[in-house]
């Protein structure tokens, strides 16, 4: 990846979707992996490649030690004249554990330079400027680099993904042994994503971490086969867990959603669950009275189910995520929307019976929203672009991808909106260059996408050098997106993240 700004190589980022994959490592731990918690950051996660400021002139400019530089998490290592183990990796180990890391008293240079490797005041500062995944590699450098990175916050924010198999050694008789969770538990992780585990992995696991009982505020539960009896375990054990997640679980039903929930959770996502229907949406209105935040991808609710919310969670509940609930239709927003006035986030993604009479309720009723997500809705047209404009002031966010009968004119009547931020036309197949001339007067916008709009062309899209605030454009599949527009908006464009 080069940047726009001055043609420099970036370092490697983490992975876009946000996962950090960690090495290997003999207790079986070693593939865990870790999560960043906002997905905004993804496109933010690079560092530049510079030498940190609090580096010392004689380690930055001897000639037989690399200069630290963010590209290579291992240069670091280097400085210290250690080779991590090949494989190895120190997440999930006891203190005690890895007498191989050298002393500071083995590291080459002067007593000078020594001491000022593992100064914990300048370590402290300096490991702020890597990624995650980059302070899983330096955790293994010695035993003073890995006192200074377990503490909790060189690790907020951050969740860890254990899979089944992670979860356990193997002995020499052919027996398994649950693994040590002491070094998370060191960090301080207050959140976990368990991936393919059942009952008995979940019991486990409140057994052998430490902060289970009242220290882990977030469960994640994806492609488990979680049953009734395990949910309401983990939740009656884990007296901590405010938010919980389930995806891809088929196993526990809503019966058990009715004997398991909690008052004292406070975001709740379920998707791809297969009996997951008006029920289950029932027991999360009825249990949930401080529910603030609900995401919900369910094939099978109806309209009828977003009449259940009550008046309490119409005070609190201000983000509402239905995904892909294909057969809510107009009658369900007016439920919706009397039974939650308060709502700031709102997704209708994939909600595909919704029309233009669905978002006019929204925009009358909804007037507090920031965001908006009328992605795959593929029955929205200009009309309702035009009750937004005219009725939600305070919108900040409007996703509008795959909505494939939005044209120049509905452009037009988004681009009085002064408080506009971010704006994600992908694949809008009408959109021209005529649109865009709509947008150049958006002073509020810092986020435009555009990718996969196939009628726009290098004309069109060089005028948007006059938006001078926008720090990211996506372009990607864009036809009328050439090399030479890119150096263009390099030039013109100099503090804009413009996404090939």
């Amino acid at each position: 990846m080069s940047n726009p700004r001055n043609g420099d190589t970036k370092p490697p980022c983490l992975p876009r979707n946000g996962l950090v994959k960690i090495p290997t490592q003999p207790n079986g731990l070693g593939s865990a992996s870790i999560t960043k918690g906002t997905p905004a950051v993804k496109n933010r996660l690079c560092q530049p490649s510079s030498v940190p400021a609090i580096l010392s002139p004689a380690l930055a400019h001897r000639s037989d030690l690399p200069i630290p530089s963010l590209a290579s998490p291992l240069s670091l290592a280097t400085l210290a004249s250690v080779s991590s183990p090949p494989g190895a990796s120190l997440v999930g180990l006891n203190a005690s554990e890895g007498s191989e890391q050298p002393s500071p008293e083995r590291l080459p240079g002067s007593p000078s330079e020594r001491q000022l490797a593992v100064d914990e005041k300048i370590l402290n500062r300096l490991f702020w400027y890597f990624s995650a995944c980059e302070k899983c590699v330096l955790a293994q450098v010695c035993k003073a680099w890995r006192r200074v990175l377990y503490q909790p916050k060189f690790w907020v924010g951050l969740t860890p993904v254990l899979h089944t198999k992670e979860l356990y050694n193997v002995l020499p008789g052919g027996e398994k042994e649950f693994v040590s969770l002491q070094g998370f538990a060191v960090r301080g992780f207050d959140g976990f994503c368990l991936v393919g585990v059942s009952d008995l992995d979940i019991c486990e696991f409140i057994d052998n971490y430490p902060l289970s009982k009242k220290g882990v505020k977030s469960m994640s539960l994806k492609r488990s086969t979680i049953t009734d009896a395990g949910l309401e375990v983990m939740l009656e054990q884990m007296q901590g867990v405010v938010r919980l997640e389930l995806s891809g679980c088929n196993d526990f039903t809503e019966a058990g959603l009715w004997s398991s929930l909690n008052a004292r959770i406070t975001a709740l996502s379920v998707s791809d669950c297969i009996n997951v229907a008006d029920d289950a949406i029932a027991a999360i209105s009825q249990l949930l009275p401080n529910l603030t935040e609900l995401n919900l991808q369910a094939y099978h609710v109806t309209d009828t189910a977003l009449a259940y919310f009550t008046a309490k969670q119409g005070y609190t509940t201000h983000t509402l995520r239905l995904n892909s609930c294909w057969e809510i239709t107009n009658h369900g927003v007016v439920n919706m929307v009397h039974s939650l006035p308060n709502l700031s986030v709102l997704s209708l993604s994939g909600c595909s019976k919704v029309t233009d009479d669905g978002v006019e309720l929204v925009a009358e009723n909804l007037r507090k929203l920031r965001s908006l997500d009328l992605s795959w809705c593929p029955r929205i047209t200009d009309m309702a672009l035009e009750y937004i404009a005219c009725d939600l002031h305070k919108l900040e966010e409007l996703v509008l991808d795959r909505c494939v009968r939005i044209t120049d004119t509905g452009l037009s009547y988004l681009s009085t909106m002064s408080s506009l931020r971010s704006l994600y036309l992908r694949w809008c197949c009408q959109v021209q260059d005529f649109g865009l001339k709509h947008l150049l007067g958006m002073g509020s916008l810092r986020l435009l996408s555009l990718a996969g709009c196939p009628l726009l062309t290098t004309t069109g899209l060089s005028g948007l050098v006059q938006l001078q605030e926008l720090e990211e454009l996506e372009l990607t599949n864009c036809p009328g997106a050439t090399p030479e527009l890119f150096k263009y908006f390099s030039q013109h464009l100099p503090c804009c993240m413009v996404i090939e």
